[in-house]
């Protein structure tokens, strides 16, 4: 085998494990999570190996295209326009609303709720038992190979129209409110235990996540005084038995 056929059967072996779920492009280790370069750099090996083609309306790369669902993989995909892409893994149980898209490399966990108009992107890891709401972007993370994906972990509620980029990481049982936009750029801070986040630090597990704002910095004088605001997120309580309720879905959608 040529040094060519050995790279090529490198990602092709990736990319099938990647559907079984047999390796993920990030993984936690010590309560952490760490992004698996070695997984990335293989899929950007077959974006490089890719030969654009033409399949009926479409044109994609010929070792990219959308995964085929039967009855044995347990996943509800419903009629509309929905497209998962090879090289990403969904688990039994995940219900996935129309149009949706789940790009490569991400791994969505056993009876996850993906509802319409959801983009789920490049390598993102989502827990089980997730809900992302209508029109909800998980962003995707491919390169630097080193760059943690976004992370939503188990039982985590993200709310409609909830924008979530730049591996932002989203702890198990969180609320993520309508609307609210996280990336490594937009301070959050926790109205509970009086403190702002650190840079990079996940959103705390059963934390309640609102949209706010906050003045402009003292730098920008003329701003102040024209009273603008910068976006910020807040976090204005953690979840309690009232919030578990409001947030439970009915067992008939499944």
């Amino acid at each position: 085998m040529t040094g060519l056929e050995q790279k090529k059967s490198e990602w092709k072996a990736v990319l099938r494990d990647l559907e079984a779920g047999r390796v993920r492009s990030a993984t936690r280790k010590n309560g952490k999570w760490k992004a698996n370069a070695g997984v990335k750099e293989a899929i950007l090996a077959a974006f490089r190996d890719g030969v654009m083609m033409e399949y009926g309306e479409f044109v994609d790369k010929h070792n990219l295209l959308p995964q085929h669902f039967t009855l044995d993989r347990k996943v509800r995909l419903v009629p509309g326009g929905t497209s998962v892409r090879s090289g990403s893994y969904v688990a039994p149980g995940v219900i996935i609303m129309p149009p949706s898209y789940v790009n490569v490399g991400a791994f969505v966990d056993a009876d996850t709720m993906i509802d319409s108009h959801v983009l789920v992107g490049s390598c993102a890891q989502i827990g089980k038992r997730v809900h992302l709401s209508a029109g909800v972007q998980i962003g995707g993370v491919l390169e630097p190979v080193n760059q943690s994906p976004v992370i939503v972990e188990d039982d985590a509620f993200i709310g409609a129209g909830a924008v979530l980029v730049e591996g932002v990481q989203v702890s198990r049982s969180a609320v993520i409110a309508p609307g609210v936009m996280l990336s490594q750029g937009v301070p959050v801070y926790d109205c509970v235990h009086e403190r702002k986040l650190e840079r990079g630090e996940p959103i705390p597990e059963r934390a309640v996540v609102v949209t706010g704002s906050r003045p402009v910095s003292d730098r920008l004088a003329w701003a102040n005084n024209s009273g603008f605001q910068l976006q910020c997120a807040l976090i204005i309580k953690y979840r309690d038995e009232k919030s578990d309720a409001s947030l439970e879905l009915e067992d008939a959608l499944r």
